[in-house]
């Protein structure tokens, strides 16, 4: 079965796209990438979504809107990169987060939109959508669902190994002798990139090649209050977003300095309190083997800073575990697709805190009758293969 997996994440600056083809065999699975990209919003689009997102006040006409013009964006992608890979059974679109609900150590609602009927009418396929919910109605946060492929592709790793995702939010899978535990760290590139947009520094939204950061030097007071945020001491399982972690939060704490800082201490300030979280997590699960994926992995101050504070764990890209590490979480939207339709729960317990597994999504028929295959007990092994990627 050909899955079309699409999503956009925390960083809200476009969209990824694989598709996979996957084969299964007496419970071993294994997956083909055929093609993946990456496009970004058109710009209008994007800055209407980041004004609406928290903590700014919106309307649930612009909600409505958004929700149309995303779908539509998606179907855009979706016909693409489907008629690249030459067609696909089936669509899983986790859409664009807007809100995620935490009250103290539990989540209790999320919000993805994103229309799906725009896709399945453009596609012709069926689409699976709101992955998240589900989760979280078993006690779960709705993430990191990305723990449920990291847990496939680390358990044959000795030791204790993790994924690290460093997308908007930096989201850690740590898989080891105890079993498995995954967890929102903290900001990756949610600040930066909100500093980046409000200052103009860069058309892409983001700091290219840590190009801003580079010039700048750790603010040390700065960075001190950051760490001294109570979300960091919270027990995992446990999730953020930028409903916490957004523009607001960093004029907050620059106003409580009492001085001026400069942009580009502050961005250096910025990125080292990613280095500096996720290091001091790495440090106390024991991990011996760290595999990195996301946008943050791009930017060589967090990754060879990551490597030097890191000398006794072995930092790599998600690509040596099969799964590129810039269209990694579109791979596992496609086979969270590809469980749902198989009747397969795709979470893992200790990953979300979730009681038990559940099948995840809602089906959004195709142009035609939605005929599902028969249900499957569950994934025995899981291996990738991305040589034909394009």
């Amino acid at each position: 079965m050909r899955v079309l997996g699409l999503i956009s994440g925390t960083s809200h600056d476009g969209i990824d796209a694989a598709v996979v083809d996957f084969i299964e065999e007496d419970g071993q699975l294994t997956g083909a990438v055929l093609a993946a990209t990456s496009v970004p919003y058109a710009p209008a689009l994007r800055a209407r979504l980041i004004a609406a997102l928290p903590p700014a006040q919106t309307t649930l006409a612009e909600v409505c809107e958004l929700d149309t013009l995303i779908g539509q964006a998606f179907a855009e992608v979706a016909v693409e990169v489907a008629t690249r890979a030459g067609g696909v059974d089936a669509v899983c679109s986790h859409g664009q987060t807007v809100y995620h609900w935490v009250d103290g150590a539990h989540a209790l609602g999320t919000l993805q939109i994103g229309q799906p009927a725009w896709i399945a009418e453009r596609v012709g396929a069926p689409v699976v959508s709101d992955i998240r919910i589900r989760d979280i109605t078993a006690g779960g946060h709705g993430a990191p669902l990305v723990s449920f492929l990291d847990e496939l592709l680390l358990r044959s790793h000795a030791g204790t190994a993790a994924a690290l995702n460093l997308g908007g939010i930096s989201n850690m899978t740590v898989v080891g002798p105890d079993g498995l535990i995954a967890y929102d760290i903290g900001p990756a590139n949610a600040l930066v990139d909100a500093v980046i947009v409000e200052h103009e520094l860069n058309p892409l939204g983001y700091d290219d090649d840590a190009g801003i950061a580079r010039t700048g030097a750790v603010d040390e007071p700065l960075l001190e209050t950051l760490l001294a945020d109570p979300y960091y001491a919270l027990t995992p399982p446990k999730s953020t977003g930028k409903e916490h972690f957004h523009l607001g939060y960093v004029h907050e704490h620059l106003a409580a300095q009492g001085r001026e800082i400069p942009v580009a201490d502050l961005v250096r300030t910025l990125t080292e309190l990613t280095v500096r979280t996720v290091a001091r997590d790495v440090r106390a699960a024991g991990i011996g083997f760290l595999a990195v994926s996301g946008g943050g992995c791009r930017n060589p101050l967090i990754l060879d800073g990551l490597r030097a504070a890191l000398p006794g764990t072995e930092v790599v890209l998600a690509d040596e575990l099969g799964a590129p590490a810039d269209s990694k979480e579109a791979i596992l939207l496609a086979l969270i697709g590809w469980c749902t339709l198989h009747g397969v729960p795709a979470i893992v317990p200790g990953g979300t805190g979730a009681r038990e597994p559940r099948i995840l999504g809602a089906i959004t028929p195709g142009v035609g009758p939605l005929v599902l295959p028969a249900p499957m007990g569950g994934i025995a092994a899981l291996t990738l293969t991305a040589a034909s990627a394009s």
